[in-house]
C-alpha cells in the first residue's frame, strides 16, 4: 500500500512538526526531512526518514513538501533563499505551508513560486497545538486550488481530524488569523478570571470544573485555567510568542482591510508587556503574572 503513497518531504522539526512527522511515518508515507537545528531529525530518521542538509534538496523526491517555520520571514528564507525550496521545485510539486503567516505575504510568495517553477501552494495552517498534533486531531484550514485541496486531504487527514477548504490562497492563513485573535484574547481573559477568584478568596482550581458545558466554556479555558491555578507551567506546549507573532498578523492584516480589531489589539499589547518580562519562550499559562500578587509568580 506504502509504494502507491506520495512521497513526501517536511521542514521543520519542533514542537508541531515532529509529531507531525511521527504520523506522516506511521501513515507509511515515505518520508524526507530537513531543519535548520540537524540533530532535530535524528528521532525521524531512526524511524526510517531520509534526512538532507538544505531545502532545496527536499524537492529531489518529494511530489508534496510540508513547511511547519516560525514565522513569515523563515517561510521565505526556506523557500527562496539561498539553497532554499525554489532552488529544486518542479512543475507539479506542491507546497503545503501548515505554519501561522501574514495572509498578504502567503499570496505574493504563492505566485511567486507558481511563476517561477510552476510549483503549486496550499496554505494550510492548524489548530490544536501538540496535543492535536500527537493525537491526529488537529483542525486544518486551508486555502489553494480546489484540485490541489483534493490532492492533500488525505495527507492531512494523517495530522487533523477536520480539513475544511477556505477559499484561495491566503483564505487559510486568514481563517488562522481569527482563531488566533479568539484564543489570544480568552488566555488572557482567563488569567483575569483565576486572579479574580484567587484574590476573591475562591478556589481558582476548580473553575474550569464549575463552567464546564456553559456557554463560558472553551478548550483554552479547560487547558489553561487548571494549569494557571496550579502554577504549573512545564512542559512549555506552546510559547508566548506564537501568540505575539499571530495577534500582531492579525492587527496588521485588519488594517490592509481597514478592518477594525481592537480588542485583538490590546491583546497584542498586554502580550508584549509579557513578553518584554522574559516570557516570550514561556507558555501561555504563565499569562496568570499579568494579574498576580509577587507572592504567587514562583
Amino acid at each position: 500500500m506504502s509504494a502507491a503513497l506520495p512521497s513526501l518531504a517536511f521542514a521543520g522539526i519542533g514542537l508541531m512538526g515532529l509529531p507531525m512527522c511521527r504520523r506522516l511515518l506511521a501513515a507509511g508515507y515515505p518520508l524526507t526531512v530537513w531543519n535548520r537545528s540537524p540533530d532535530k531529525c535524528a528521532e525521524l530518521v531512526a524511524a526510517g526518514a531520509r534526512q538532507v542538509h538544505s531545502p532545496a534538496e527536499l524537492c529531489q523526491a518529494a511530489d508534496v513538501v510540508l513547511l511547519c517555520l516560525a514565522d513569515t520571514a523563515v517561510v521565505r528564507d526556506v523557500v527562496f533563499g539561498p539553497q532554499g525550496v525554489v532552488e529544486g521545485a518542479r512543475a507539479g510539486q506542491l507546497l503545503i505551508d501548515l505554519s501561522s503567516l501574514e495572509p498578504t505575504a502567503t499570496r505574493e510568495m504563492a505566485a511567486q513560486l507558481a511563476t517561477q517553477k510552476g510549483m503549486h501552494w496550499l496554505d494550510a495552517p492548524v489548530s490544536g497545538g501538540t496535543p492535536g498534533a500527537e493525537a491526529g486531531t488537529l483542525a486544518i484550514m486551508v486555502g489553494g486550488e480546489a484540485a490541489d485541496v483534493a490532492r492533500a486531504r488525505p495527507i492531512l487527514l494523517a495530522l487533523g481530524q477536520r480539513v475544511t477548504h477556505m477559499g484561495g490562497v491566503g483564505a487559510g492563513q486568514v481563517t488562522k488569523a481569527c482563531n488566533q485573535m479568539i484564543v489570544a484574547c480568552n488566555a488572557l481573559v482567563i488569567a483575569e478570571v483565576v486572579a479574580l477568584a484567587e484574590q476573591a478568596g475562591v478556589d481558582a482550581s476548580l473553575i474550569a470544573e464549575a463552567l464546564a458545558g456553559g456557554f463560558a466554556d472553551s478548550r483554552p479555558l479547560q487547558i489553561l485555567a487548571p494549569q494557571m491555578a496550579e502554577s504549573r507551567f512545564e512542559p512549555v506546549k506552546w510559547h508566548v510568542r506564537t501568540l505575539l507573532k499571530d495577534l500582531d498578523t492579525a492587527v496588521k492584516f485588519s488594517r490592509e482591510q481597514g478592518s477594525a480589531t481592537p480588542i485583538s489589539g490590546l491583546a497584542a499589547q498586554l502580550m508584549r508587556l509579557h513578553g518584554s518580562q522574559g516570557f516570550l519562550q514561556k507558555d501561555p499559562a504563565t499569562l496568570i503574572h499579568l494579574y498576580r500578587g509577587q507572592d504567587k509568580t514562583e
